[in-house]
């Protein structure tokens, strides 16, 4: 922390049960901003693992349990947590967790809100999105350029957007054996919860078309979802059962990593694609799709592969590319990884994150209950 800088006091919300890429975004923010002397607190879902990692790295949790975005249960507990803790900043980190601001602004003065959005869906324009976005937070952070687009194509005026790639902490990747294909079939893995929009099922198409042209290859999904009995009997229907590995949820990624060779993430929709990065920083040549924030991590064919979206043959001519170039392979590997040690740390993440805790406070003469309190100002709540 800067000498100019005073420790700020944050709320994170994060209702999620499932773990996927924006909660170890959330973990890595929290562990970031305890090392830099700032205090955080986590509102989570009771049951999600979330709330289990945080607890372990010292974070104060309280659960929460909302039910979609019209639950209204949680408002009076939450505003009354804010009112006696004072904290600088809320952090609301899902879209659930973003329709909660509607009933929390003016609590104190100086409290700042912000929003992370991660999914690249279309942000209608209408008087709902305009009131969440442009008037009950004072910021947005993006993950990528082209959720950025789509905020603005939906009507959030683009000064209260902030850019801030994800990113993840490369050093348990970068011990890892080399995995040994010359003695085994190459493996094609993926790890993503099992939900449509990541689009397994195209995956396993075009694992039918490799294997109808001869090629002996393994896969192996990581993962778990609601789509997972239904990608089960996929399997079956394509004749990909002595093939195809379903291993469920995985907490050890970088040990998943090691026994692959490939790795493919063909989304139909992502905001930015954690898993890629991940991939990459253990010297996986990735195979993904071209869309969301995907693109703004893989350069196509100089630190992976990028196929159209929903395409089995698409996604089997590049899985063919690299079997068939391993010096191809190597590079996409090697090339890749050097791209997420330059630009996509999660230190890099939090600290642009913590700086805009800063700029939103600055923004308004009120600097934060703290502030106000330390310069003998009185505050009324």
């Amino acid at each position: 922390m800067g000498s100019n800088r005073r420790a700020l006091k944050i709320l994170h919300v994060d209702p999620e049960r499932e773990w996927g890429g924006g909660e170890r975004q959330v973990l890595g923010l929290l562990s970031y901003l305890g090392r830099q002397g700032h205090q955080s607190h986590l509102l989570g879902h009771p049951g999600g693992l979330l709330l289990q990692e945080a607890r372990k790295i010292g974070i104060v949790t309280f659960p929460l349990f909302v039910r979609n975005d019209l639950d209204f249960r949680p408002i009076f507990s939450l505003r009354r947590l804010i009112r006696k803790e004072r904290y600088d900043i809320v952090h609301f980190h899902t879209k659930r967790a973003h329709a909660l601001s509607l009933w929390l602004r003016r609590i104190y003065p100086g409290i700042r809100y912000l929003v992370t959005r991660r999914m690249d869906y279309p942000v209608r324009r209408n008087w709902y999105n305009d009131y969440l976005y442009n008037r009950q937070v004072d910021g947005v952070v993006a993950i990528s350029q082209k959720i950025v687009d789509l905020l603005v194509q939906g009507g959030v005026r683009r000064e209260r957007i902030r850019l801030i790639h994800s990113g993840i902490d490369p050093a348990p990747f970068q011990k890892m054996p080399a995995a040994d294909s010359d003695r085994r079939p190459t493996v094609i893995g993926t790890a993503a919860v099992l939900e449509e929009r990541k689009g397994h099922r195209f995956l396993l198409e075009a694992a039918a078309l490799l294997k109808r042209r001869g090629h002996r290859l393994k896969y192996r999904f990581a993962g778990d979802g609601s789509e997972r009995e239904r990608l089960q009997q996929i399997v079956l229907e394509l004749g990909l059962r002595e093939d195809v590995e379903m291993i469920g949820f995985v907490s050890d990624i970088p040990g998943f990593l090691s026994t692959i060779d490939i790795f493919v993430l063909p989304s139909v929709y992502e905001g930015l694609g954690v898993a890629i990065l991940e991939a990459m920083a253990a010297g996986k040549p990735v195979v993904a799709t071209r869309v969301g924030g995907i693109p703004e991590l893989v350069s196509d064919a100089a630190t992976g592969l990028l196929v159209p979206p929903m395409n089995p043959q698409a996604l089997t001519r590049a899985i063919e590319r690299l079997i068939s170039q391993k010096g191809l392979l190597r590079q996409l590997g090697e090339k890749g990884r050097e791209r997420v040690l330059r630009q996509f740390t999660m230190e890099q993440m939090a600290r642009k994150n913590e700086d805009y805790y800063y700029d939103l406070l600055q923004m308004h003469p009120e600097w934060g209950f703290h502030r106000a309190k330390e310069e003998g100002s009185r505050v009324d709540v």
